[in-house]
């Protein structure tokens, strides 16, 4: 499906949800986006359920040699998250990408004063956490989101 744009997307995403789960204990949801585009899209989300939106900063881990190829990810206060089919593909092991999972750990530090002035964190024990992101390509990204 094709929208005009992310925050378009999350509007819909969020109509959906609305009716697919109704009200629910609203005032224990939360939506979850990871930036950057997952941000416009689970703002839509947020503002359709009239529920909170916080911000969980997430980085790929890429490929030594080609940054875009994804092999894992990372999400603050979290471990690394590799594809593991990934990895046989290139033929790498994590402990291969140590230097990148460095870099991307101090991006993301960096991106988490951006984000939020450098807060940790919300609490999501005993909520209901609905993550957005604005694509999903291997999952790992979410994955690292999740954990």
């Amino acid at each position: 499906m094709r929208f005009s744009d992310r925050a378009a997307a999350g509007l819909l995403l969020g109509e959906c949800l609305r009716l697919a789960i109704g009200h629910s204990y609203p005032e224990r949801t939360v939506v979850t986006a990871l930036p950057r585009g997952g941000v416009a899209v689970g703002a839509g989300v947020a503002r359709c359920l009239g529920v909170p939106l916080e911000v969980l900063v997430t980085r790929k881990i890429g490929h030594p040699d080609d940054p875009e190829v994804g092999l894992g990810a990372i999400a603050e206060g979290g471990d690394p998250v590799f594809d593991p089919r990934m990895l046989d593909q290139v033929r790498l092991l994590p402990d291969d990408l140590a230097g990148v999972v460095a870099s991307e750990r101090a991006e993301l530090t960096r991106r988490v004063a951006v984000y939020r002035g450098g807060l940790p964190p919300p609490d999501f024990a005993g909520r209901h956490v609905i993550v957005v992101d604005d694509g999903l390509a291997t999952g790992v990204t979410a994955r690292a989101a999740l954990r």
